[in-house]
C-alpha cells in the first residue's frame, strides 16, 4: 500500500502541501498529519516514508502506523485492516 494511502487510514487530519517542490525523487509528496499522537510532517514516495521532525523513515503501512500510533506489529496490523474495512476498501 502507498504510503499516502496508509496516510488517509491513520490520520485524523490529513493535509497534502502543495508547496513542496521535491528535491531526489519527482513522485514525493509533502503531508501534514495529526493523529491522536500529535503533529508530523511525512515525505512519501511510493511505499516509503520519512518523517522530517523525527528523521526517521520506513517502508510500509504497517511500519508507518506503528511510528505515527506507536503500535506494535500486531496492532498495527490490526488497525490497518480494521481503518481499511471501515472505508469500503478491499482487504485482498
Amino acid at each position: 500500500m502507498p504510503a499516502d494511502d496508509a496516510l488517509s487510514l491513520l490520520s485524523m487530519v490529513l493535509k497534502h502541501d502543495r508547496t513542496f517542490v521535491p528535491v531526489k525523487d519527482a513522485q514525493t509528496r509533502r503531508w501534514h498529519v495529526s493523529t491522536v499522537r500529535g503533529e508530523f510532517e511525512i515525505l512519501a514516495t511510493g511505499i516509503k516514508w520519512y518523517d522530517t521532525r523525527a528523521q526517521r523513515g520506513g517502508g510500509g503501512a504497517i511500519d508507518l502506523a506503528m511510528h505515527l500510533l506507536g503500535l506494535s506489529f500486531v496492532d498495527a496490523v490490526k488497525h490497518l485492516i480494521a481503518r481499511e474495512g471501515a472505508h469500503g476498501a478491499d482487504p485482498s
